[in-house]
């Protein structure tokens, strides 16, 4: 006779509550692998409703920018999905150099070059563009200086170029540069401002060539931001032809191999007199020119904007500016004859917007020259997407913007530039 048959088996009682504990550790578990997959893989419906808003509502503006820097210089970006993925379309030429995409990150996200290497070979850009920097460094304006517009997606900031100064930022570039691939890495800029208390400001961007020259793609001359008393005056043709003819005779003496390109950044507030002098000095080849990026933040508040921090001081980015940066586009498309290269800036949050700063259908404004007015942008920045969609958002553009093209029978994004500018074929 089998003795175990009879045998009575007793487990130990479980402490209380170790079922709850078991079941919080394994939901928590779960939850935690889950978001690291969506995170992992750029969840563009995740960051936007999960990730996003409970950062705008435990963390302030600018904070949260700080961190996400810092996140970025990490290499916590998405490492899988379509941020990763580039479409043949989206190639296009310009200055010598073949872009993998015409996607790019404008200035004033990554302002001291601390995430160079990780936004320039892993986020999915086709060029990244770091700074304002100063000569020397400085804080910017006090804090509170960044406001979010949540029911407008917009942002007003007033940093006023807070900068850790060439010194430090030359070295972080430097360091990046030194182990550079260009064929797996964005296009490199750097955009450089003046300190707040600099009276003569062509020495300080004298200072800025001096330093970046020999270490980036393009140096771009900011002159636009509403923050820092008196630069947008430099935008005056008198001004700029001075401050142009002086950082091209500084860069001649460098006498380097490779040149980087110099682009001008231009306020969308001008008048059309003032947009016709800028047009008319960067289209005269003395100045060395080679591009402009159109536009800056904006001082203007349309009267849509719902937001109670609307009426807060500074510069005005995101969906709100989006038609005015588009209009000063097409304006100095126009303007220029398609002589220089736009990027475009100010808006982008899909790749319809992105197009838009391309080519812009705009239905009602025919003449008998042009079908329909585009706007002509080579290439497009973004940054407040980052605010209320967080990093997919690149892939997201660039899967859509691949979409209209195909959709619209253009083989590659260079055909859709300023196309509907051109004069009807009979």
């Amino acid at each position: 006779m089998n003795q175990n048959a009879d045998r009575k088996y007793i487990y130990p009682k479980l402490p209380p509550g170790a079922i709850s504990k078991s079941t919080v550790i394994v939901l928590a578990t779960g939850l935690a692998g889950y978001t690291a997959l969506e995170l992992l893989y750029g969840s563009e419906t995740f960051y936007k409703k999960a990730v996003m808003p409970m950062v705008h509502k435990f963390v302030d503006g600018e904070d949260s920018h700080r961190w996400a820097v810092r996140a970025a210089s990490w290499g916590l970006l998405p490492r899988f999905g379509w941020n990763r993925k580039e479409y043949p379309e989206l190639k296009c030429e310009l200055f010598g150099r073949e872009f993998r995409n015409p996607i790019g990150l404008a200035a004033g996200f990554d302002k001291d070059g601390q995430a160079i290497t990780q936004l320039a070979k892993n986020s999915g850009f086709g060029l990244i563009e770091i700074g304002s920097v100063t000569p020397i460094p400085q804080p910017g304006n006090n804090r509170p200086r960044v406001f979010r517009l949540l029911e407008d997606e917009g942002v007003i900031n007033r940093y006023g170029f807070n900068s850790d100064g060439v010194g430090r930022v030359h070295q972080r570039v430097r360091s990046a540069r030194d182990a550079w691939v260009p064929e797996q890495y964005a296009y490199f800029g750097v955009n450089l401002g003046k300190n707040k208390l600099t009276e003569d400001a062509k020495l300080d961007y004298e200072i800025g060539v001096n330093y970046f020259a020999p270490h980036c793609d393009y140096l771009v001359l900011n002159v636009s931001s509403p923050n820092t008393p008196g630069l947008r005056s430099m935008q005056k043709k008198s001004d700029l032809e001075k401050l142009l003819a002086y950082v091209k005779e500084s860069l001649d003496m460098h006498k380097l191999e490779k040149r980087p390109q110099i682009f001008l950044k231009i306020a969308p507030d001008l008048i059309d007199s003032e947009m016709k002098d800028i047009a008319h000095v960067v289209t005269n080849k003395k100045f060395g020119v080679d591009g402009i990026i159109v536009s800056n933040t904006t001082i203007a508040r349309p009267d849509y904007l719902k937001s109670e921090n609307k009426a807060e001081t500074g510069g005005l980015s995101g969906a709100p500016v989006r038609e005015i940066s588009t209009e000063c586009i097409r304006k100095m498309y126009k303007l220029t004859n398609g002589q220089i290269p736009i990027i475009g800036c100010g808006g982008v949050f899909s790749g319809e917007d992105a197009y838009e700063k391309i080519r812009y259908n705009r239905r009602n404004a025919i003449d008998s020259n042009y079908n329909i007015f585009s706007a002509g942008g080579s290439l497009v920045q973004l940054y407040s997407a980052f605010v209320y969609e967080g990093f997919p958002v690149i892939g997201k553009i660039k899967r859509e913007l691949s979409e209209l093209l195909k959709r619209d029978g253009f083989a590659h994004v260079s055909e859709a530039v300023g196309a509907d500018h051109r004069p009807k074929q009979n």
